[in-house]
């Protein structure tokens, strides 16, 4: 989990709000969580790309608003970014917002947050986390497909490779040889075949013309060969995945969560059954069900951050 923390004027005592910020490429949610366990979630999609300083303003708008809306000033942040950020904090790589690229991240944030510690994660590895604590279970994979394909590893009840030392990058591990090529560089990572753009633009493509979101479900649900084939192949490559890191870590259970999976009636039960049939003799079957918190893991995962940095700038007795 690739992390970074700035501290602000408060301390560790003070009485605000736990903050989850998950930024996504088309959207970004806030959640706020106060001592009494009041929660306000809020979310708004980005304007047209243009440059980071407008959407650091257009997210300091919105932070504003939840300010306002708690009456409260917050206690800790914790912001999952699904950006690569390198080891001194400046943004190295963000396909779907490549204007941020350079930013130093803790710079662009401290000012939104005068007065809160804040830390922040990638956006996969804190749904892994949300997700294994959602579920007691102590050996979780999570893979989450939206705008791209993220996830994170729990083993033995810590995130892999472990805070710090990197993020769980599931979405650009090379499930076609000849796959087509991802805005990485590279061809044939899971996030160029399974992501929801990228199942979009295959399932226009068999069907001749644009296809919606909202066309491929129907579609779907019909039965329609360009929208049964597009899933089918966007299923089996995250299952390809998925079996790709049980033959080595061994985990007990998939999620698979994301706004664009949560909302395609029956993708998960796909995922499994694609599962299945990459199977080994001698490998236990490796179960794969809904994420628990639907699209709203990394959130989760991000109002826990916020928390577990608190807590570490809470002084001890």
């Amino acid at each position: 989990m690739r992390s970074g923390t700035e501290s602000g004027g408060a301390d560790g005592a003070h009485p605000g709000a736990y903050l989850g910020v998950d930024i996504g490429g088309t959207k970004v949610a806030l959640r706020a969580v106060t001592g009494a366990e009041r929660v306000h979630e809020t979310a708004f999609a980005w304007r047209p790309r243009h440059s980071a300083a407008r959407d650091l303003g257009q997210l300091a708008d919105a932070i504003a608003e939840v300010r306002a809306d708690l009456g409260a000033s917050f206690r800790a942040v914790g912001v999952a970014m699904p950006a690569t950020v390198g080891p001194t904090g400046h943004v190295t790589a963000w396909p779907s917002r490549p204007e941020w690229t350079g930013t130093d991240l803790g710079a662009a944030l401290r000012p939104l947050f005068p007065e809160a510690a804040v830390a922040w994660a990638d956006d996969g590895d804190l749904g892994a986390l949300a997700e294994s604590r959602a579920s007691g279970c102590d050996d979780l994979l999570y893979l989450g497909v939206g705008t791209g394909v993220g996830g994170g590893l729990v083993v033995q009840g810590e995130p892999c490779p472990g805070l710090g030392r990197g993020s769980f990058e599931v979405g650009h591990t090379v499930v076609e040889l000849d796959g087509p090529r991802c805005r990485c560089g590279r061809r044939g990572c899971l996030q160029a075949i399974a992501s929801g753009p990228a199942t979009l633009r295959r399932a226009s493509r068999a069907r001749g013309s644009e296809a919606s979101f909202d066309d491929l479900v129907a579609a779907w649900g019909d039965g329609r060969p360009w929208a049964v084939t597009a899933l089918h192949r966007t299923c089996r490559a995250l299952a390809a995945a998925a079996v790709g890191v049980q033959e080595l870590v061994r985990p007990r259970l998939v999620r698979v969560g994301g706004g664009f999976a949560s909302g395609v009636p029956g993708f998960v039960e796909l995922v499994a059954d694609h599962v299945t049939e990459l199977g080994r003799p001698g490998l236990p079957p490796l179960p794969v069900e809904h994420a628990l918190l639907g699209g709203l893991s990394s959130l989760h995962g991000a109002v826990s951050l916020a928390r577990l940095v608190a807590q570490r700038q809470t002084p001890l007795p």
